[in-house]
């Protein structure tokens, strides 16, 4: 084919179609596949997108050629699986919060190159200030560029929220005003203005994709009292969690760790629809949260998880994290299983433990009830009492209350 001719796509899936072609497999690698597989499959041609790791191993030399028969070879004989894809509308939300969070990256870079800014001036608002990008910061960086340069009166423009008296503030403020870190400083707030502003459009985009996506024969149901009350950094315009609800019929924010922008995000990594898997468990294997299965001889060679760069698993172990510091039983958990085998292992626990509530709330409906810290410390005295016992009646001995 030749790359200089014009909709090369375009003519591939006539020819397709011209000869009777019904189904094509392909291997996802980069984003070159992107195009290709849409393409086709606005034709109705059924594609299968394979894992080139799962097909790899081609007999003989290595060329294009030898792959591409490779993979109609297995395709023709149903060895290949193909990956998952969500549907048109979730890979468009999909689309579009990925899109918002390399925004967000971008304008992070900026936070940096202001604080960099302040600093070479001596003025040190982030000793005062827990976020320079807040109501106090923002307004205080603003006046600085637009010619304020007074100390008593920048601090006048602290929030009411703000822990740090005005006199503290105005002593943090009392820098060396050069025009040359006042020129970078206002270039990095440019920058960082322009890339919120790209962000807020991103928002209407995804508010629009969020109402399309809800049905207009869906019965209107309350939505649950929220668990979680406090604006999240870096959250959306709009309410996320009743348009979620509005599309799913349940509540994700429920379980512990989940916020309604975390809630978003899997959604859009995973879609609404839990039959793609059968089971929870194959659910957990394509994250990459489940133990392994490498066995040969009858001998178990390792049980270690695969290593993912799956975006649903970083958010679920971004979740596990979180969840670890509350006082839940998933909490309670996660706080036992760090202190036995490690953080890392504890975290890949109760992502794992996450995903399962996340697949069963999806898909059967299932409300979240969390039993309470006191339940699993409880459960988890009993069984070690249990185990106790049984190893002492092995030995021929019974154990006793302290002081009969």
């Amino acid at each position: 084919m030749c790359w200089r001719e014009e909709r090369p796509f375009a003519r591939l899936a006539d020819w397709l179609e011209a000869i009777g072609i019904t189904s094509v497999a392909m291997e996802s690698t980069g984003v070159y596949w992107i195009p290709v597989f849409e393409i086709l499959q606005s034709r109705g041609i059924e594609v299968l997108l394979a894992n080139a790791r799962d097909a790899k191993q081609v007999p003989g030399r290595k060329t294009d050629v030898k792959d591409a028969q490779w993979l109609q070879q297995l395709h023709q004989y149903g060895l290949l699986r193909g990956s998952f894809h969500p549907t048109s509308e979730i890979a468009t939300l999909r689309a579009y919060l990925r899109q918002r969070e390399r925004l967000l990256e971008y304008a992070a870079a900026h936070i940096q190159h202001m604080q960099k800014a302040l600093m070479q001036m001596n003025i040190q608002l982030h000793h005062v200030v827990s976020d320079i990008t807040g109501a106090t910061g923002m307004r205080i960086i603003r006046a600085i560029v637009a010619g304020n340069r007074d100390p008593e009166e920048l601090a006048k423009y602290r929030d009411t929220r703000c822990k740090a008296s005005e006199a503290t503030i105005c002593k943090a403020l009392s820098g060396n005003y050069r025009n040359e870190h006042l020129f970078a400083l206002r270039q990095a707030l440019q920058l960082y203005d322009s890339y919120q502003a790209n962000v807020s459009a991103c928002d209407h985009e995804i508010e629009t994709v969020l109402a399309a996506l809800q049905s207009p024969k869906q019965p209107e149901v309350p939505l649950p009292k929220a668990r979680h009350r406090t604006r999240q950094p870096n959250a959306l315009n709009f309410d996320v969690r009743k348009a979620l609800y509005a599309i799913i019929g349940v509540d994700l924010t429920q379980i512990h760790g989940m916020g309604p922008y975390l809630a978003l995000k899997l959604i859009s990594e995973c879609g609404s629809d839990m039959t793609r898997w059968a089971t929870a468990k194959h659910f957990t294997s394509w994250l990459c949260l489940a133990p392994g299965n490498k066995i040969s001889g009858g001998k178990v060679l390792s049980s270690k998880t695969r290593r993912s760069s799956n975006r649903a698993t970083a958010l679920l172990r971004l979740a596990a994290v979180n969840v670890g510091k509350t006082q839940t039983a998933m909490g309670a958990f996660y706080r036992r299983l760090a202190a036995r085998i490690g953080k890392a292992k504890a975290v890949t626990a109760t992502a794992r433990k996450l995903a399962i509530q996340f697949y069963n709330v999806l898909r059967y409906g299932t409300e979240y009830c969390d039993p309470g810290v006191d339940y699993y410390e409880k459960r988890y005295h009993q069984r070690v009492l249990r185990n106790l016992k049984e190893r002492a009646k092995q030995f021929g001995l019974v154990l006793l209350p302290e002081g009969t």
